[in-house]
């Protein structure tokens, strides 16, 4: 989603609830129940009725609600009409429950559960099923995926708690809205009733059991005190909820069924109180009625989606909702506000004309949303007349089902004489929408595909002159998949940095170091989402530098000084005013970093001057650093959720541009820093690579690489191959010092250890190891082949391709073998470019590493060589001089063997002290399938010790092979030893030992299977 600054979000659409009962009762005494003794209250009641004001104030809900939803000028408080409906609802079950308990003696959850189903499912039915089948033709496949998912919720009645996630997360916004968003509230509803029901039952069978009452007044005197107080309870501790909900997470406050009880619990307390004792034809009742109806329409004309909803402003709708109801409840001589003045507001509701429109308004409401939604989706952002008159002819399908469906299944004999019967109807209403959703769903995932890690194979590397994306080679993009990532992997394809990229909730952001750590070097990366969306191309730049990589991301939070609303939280957002003080204090209170980088979302405001002076209120203590400023300008904005565009039109993705006028804003900070008005700040942009030319559209798709995870963030692909040319920038506005030859790392010393090296392979998926600690071995030997097949008969070509050397995005290196279509196989083989790894005169060296071997055994491992070892260091100088110059095989393993073994390699070519060419092994040690699941620690020691030298062999600290200075003449020894050393990881396919093993390549060998490394040390000790 777009860290923009939207205002408080539009309150999500409202289900009508409980649109059609039978008859809409009053709460009182049973018709002819006699008054007994001095416990009658006075006349006897009249019986129960229907309630016409009631249904036409269904109607001014419901209009209220379409109008809001078609943006009608002047009624953005539409919204307000779903408190009208929670509240009828409450009051209309608890009267009906109520009704019950007097009478009976009980409430028979069965009959209860049976009218819901029978009143409410087959309508809701009818929509699923339409939107499941209608949806997955007229949406792109994507978003297909997620209707029918949204299709499930709503069919098991949890929609609103899977859009409150949605709504939430922060991550998974920018989506496109919801065809059954407006399901929500149905949802609220239909937990309320599992709720409620059995609660009021319990409670009618504790008190009558206690009581011991049988008279029916006896009864409604022992309930009505009891089920009030305990719906006052829930009222005001749902109330209290909602306020604070409300200040921490609207979606939640808005859709949440506990934040919502408050209001069904007003509705429950019109019912449960005495009202019908009040006496009927008082002007105060008239007045209460009126003023009630004004305050519904009140707020639908002053409220906004700026208004902080629900919280304290949803009680005026609620009150005035519940004012309309006691004003229209006959008094205890009978009658009505209407019946005695005729200017009561019950009068004007009981017309014809509303009452046949509160009628349909169930499902006038199910089918009006889903009508405007998939005609926004197929032409684009729809004007309010138009928005109008979609909405009314929503009412043909919603007639239509009124007439066939819902009325014959609420009037059956046959469906209402037994309970089971209608809750079986019920049971059908919602399985049949669950079946076609996963029909239907399974289909969609199958055509998209899994969710599958993103492969770079094939891909060139980014490009850092800035004409092209990718390197133009005569290798380029040919026999990969047609998009990198996928639809499905670009909705995922999120930065590798944990919990760094902080939500709205959070004040300050964790210690997020990344790269060398502890490097006196450091890069800062400051900034809201946008410049979060960089981490992995500035931390593959520190960390060929062996720098430190500082992340300090808010999401949706400007970087310059201003107040904006957060849409997740729905008011202003505190929280990033907070922070943003906190991170600044934060670097000026800590060491100086090296850079600073900084990138925002450059569309909070429109207000040029409010921005550049929120700007310089943040750049101000920035400077006081004195370290290089680089703003980084915000990237072009969609608009649109590419993804799921992209997934409908992958043979043209170019479907899927974006107008280059609304992508592109003018960027104020920017044009002021080139007229060299901004001191101590520099700005760089990758747009002109990202959206190239000057043409009127940018695309989604440029040289094979999907460059947007949603409707405004690049996918981390996307910032992976833009690496290069971004670090050119930044060293060509001198922020940024040229990569230099690698010199030895700054030394760290721990418990006497001092450490040489420590790689733990952090970096984005797909990318390169650091160049500043590793260098590739190419081909099938090294420089001018001294040793054909590397020596050792091998048939890899070894590459530096992301193929078969990568970083795998969670801390480890992967090598792994690859084989063509002509059966030519290719594979990865590593150096350390420092070749002096040596232990100090008279103290020992450990090398160390922790691998987890290939998981392949038996004959797809034929032929498979994983290694980790080291060679002399004088080797380098013409590749010559083994085995003499020495080798230590740290770990080595042959054909998915369940062993590994070490050995050393030294002395003369054929036989000598050192056994050659088999060297002084260990021999095999055990090392089950563990080995191949899990990383394990191999690690050699070189021992000059005075009076030990010698080299020891360790698995997982575990001592198995020891080869001394002893076995051999000091000149074989010291010259296998007694020098520097450098590393090499691989994995070979095929060759002599492999072969001795009885492993030969065929082609049943499986290629495709990494080696991974998860760290490599060295270490010294005097």
């Amino acid at each position: 989603m777009s860290s923009s600054p939207i205002p408080v979000p539009v309150p999500a659409p409202s289900a009508v609830p409980e649109l059609r009962p039978d008859a809409f009762t009053i709460p009182g005494r049973r018709a002819g129940a006699a008054s007994r003794g001095s416990d009658a209250p006075g006349p006897a009641p009249r019986p129960a009725g229907f309630r016409p004001d009631i249904e036409g104030l269904r109607a001014v809900a419901v209009l209220a609600v379409l109008a809001f939803h078609a943006a009608v000028p002047g009624l953005a408080g539409g919204f307000v009409g779903v408190d009208v409906f929670l509240v009828i609802s409450g009051y209309l079950i608890t009267g009906l429950l109520l009704r019950e308990a007097t009478t009976t003696g009980r409430i028979r959850l069965g009959e209860f559960f049976s009218r819901r189903a029978r009143r409410l499912l087959p309508s809701a039915a009818v929509v699923l099923g339409a939107v499941a089948l209608f949806g997955a033709w007229l949406t792109v496949p994507l978003r297909r995926a997620d209707l029918e998912y949204d299709v499930l919720a709503s069919a098991l009645s949890v929609a609103n708690w899977r859009f409150v996630a949605q709504q939430t997360d922060y991550l998974a916004a920018g989506r496109d809205e919801s065809l059954l968003l407006h399901f929500w509230s149905l949802a609220v509803e239909e937990q309320f009733y599992l709720f409620w029901g059995p609660l009021l039952a319990l409670t009618v069978l504790l008190v009558l059991r206690l009581a011991r009452r049988g008279r029916p007044d006896g009864r409604g005197r022992a309930v009505r005190p009891v089920a009030a107080a305990l719906a006052a309870v829930l009222t005001v501790g749902s109330f209290a909820l909602s306020l604070s909900w409300t200040q921490d997470s609207v979606s939640l406050a808005y859709l949440g069924t506990p934040s919502r009880v408050w209001q069904f619990g007003v509705g429950a307390l019109l019912a449960l109180l005495p009202w019908h004792l009040l006496r009927g034809p008082r002007v105060p009742r008239v007045l209460v009625g009126w003023g009630g109806a004004a305050a519904v329409v009140g707020c639908v004309l002053a409220y906004d989606n700026t208004t902080p909803y629900p919280g304290w402003a949803a009680l005026v709708p609620t009150l005035g909702t519940a004012a309309v109801i006691l004003a229209g409840t006959p008094g205890r001589d009978g009658a009505t506000v209407s019946g005695a003045s005729g200017f009561g507001v019950d009068r004007v509701l009981g017309l014809r004309a509303p009452r046949a429109i509160g009628r349909l308004s169930y499902n006038l409401y199910l089918w009006h949303w889903p009508v405007l939604v998939l005609a926004g989706a197929k032409f684009g952002p729809l004007d309010w007349p138009v928005k109008v008159a979609l909405t009314a002819a929503a009412a043909l399908p919603a007639a239509a089902v009124m007439r066939w469906v819902e009325r014959p299944l609420r009037k059956s004999r046959t469906v209402s004489e037994l309970p089971r019967r209608g809750l079986s109807l019920g049971l059908a209403s919602v399985v049949i929408p669950v079946v076609l959703a996963l029909v239907v769903g399974t289909g969609t995932l199958r055509l998209l595909g899994p969710a599958a890690p993103v492969d770079l194979q094939g891909l060139p590397p980014g490009s850092s002159d800035g004409t092209s994306l990718l390197v133009r080679t005569a290798a380029s993009a040919k026999g990969g998949p047609p998009v990198v990532p996928d639809a499905v992997q670009a909705r995922k394809d999120f930065p590798p940095d944990g919990e760094c990229e902080v939500a709205p909730a959070a004040t300050t952001s964790p210690d997020c170091r990344f790269g060398v750590v502890g490097s006196p070097d450091r890069i800062v990366l400051l900034g809201d989402s946008h410049a979060g969306q960089w981490f992995s191309a500035l931390l593959a730049i520190a960390a060929e530098r062996r720098w430190e990589l500082e992340e300090l991301v808010k999401q949706g939070c400007p970087l310059p000084e201003l107040t904006v609303v957060n849409p997740q939280l729905g008011r202003t957002y505190r929280e990033c005013d907070t922070w943003r003080a906190n991170a600044l204090a934060r670097l000026k209170e800590g060491p100086k970093p090296r850079l600073i980088v900084v990138s925002t979302l450059n569309r909070y405001t429109d207000d040029r001057e409010l921005l550049l002076q929120g700007w310089e209120k943040t750049l101000a203590p920035l400077r006081e650093l004195g370290v290089p400023i680089v703003y980084l300008r915000d990237t072009p904005i969609p608009g649109t959720d590419v993804p799921a565009c992209v997934s409908g039109h992958t043979d043209d993705p170019a479907a899927c541009e974006f107008p280059r006028d609304e992508a592109l804003w003018a960027d104020p900070l920017a044009d002021e820093i080139a007229a060299d008005r901004v001191p101590g700040v520099r700005t760089v942009s990758v747009n002109d690579v990202i959206c190239p030319g000057d043409g009127r559209s940018c695309p989604a798709v440029l040289e094979r690489i999907l460059l947007y995870r949603d409707d405004a963030h690049l996918t981390n692909v996307a910032a992976v191959v833009l690496t290069p040319r971004l670090e050119r920038l930044l060293t060509e506005s001198g922020a940024l010092p040229s990569k230099t030859a690698p010199a030895a790392a700054p030394s760290v010393t721990v418990d006497g250890w001092t450490q040489l090296l420590r790689d733990d392979f952090d970096g984005p998926a797909g990318s390169r190891p650091s160049e500043a600690d590793w260098q590739y071995d190419l081909g099938t030997c090294y420089p001018g082949c001294p040793a054909p097949q590397w020596g050792t008969g091998e048939i890899e070509t070894m590459t530096d391709s992301t193929a078969n050397v990568r970083l795998d995005g969670r801390g480890a290196l992967e090598i792994v073998p690859t084989r063509d279509a002509a059966g030519q196989w290719s594979s990865g083989r590593i150096e350390s470019r420092r070749a002096d790894f040596a232990p100090p005169p008279g103290g020992v060296m450990r090398i160390e590493a922790g691998i987890a071997l290939p998981d392949v055994t038996g004959p797809a491992a034929a032929g498979y060589w994983p290694a980790f070892w080291t060679l002399g260091g004088e080797l380098r100088n013409g590749y010559t001089g083994w085995p003499a110059i020495g080798e230590l095989d740290i770990m080595e393993q042959v054909n998915g063997r369940d062993a590994v073994f070490g050995t050393m390699h030294c002395g003369v070519l054929d036989g000598g002290p050192c056994q050659e060419p088999r060297g002084l092994g260990s021999g095999d040690q055990p090392c089950g399938a563990e080995c191949r699941t899990g990383f394990h620690r191999y690690a050699v020691e070189v021992d000059l010790t005075p009076g030990a030298e010698q080299v020891r062999w360790y698995l997982d600290g575990r001592e198995h092979h020891r080869v001394t200075a002893a076995r051999m003449d000091r000149a074989t020894w010291d010259r296998a030893v007694n020098h520097g050393l450098f590393l090499i990881l691989n994995v070979a396919v095929g060759g002599n030992l492999p072969t001795a093993f009885g492993g030969a390549v065929t082609p049943a060998t499986e290629p495709g299977h990494p080696m991974r490394v998860d760290y490599v040390s060295v270490a010294t000790k005097p």
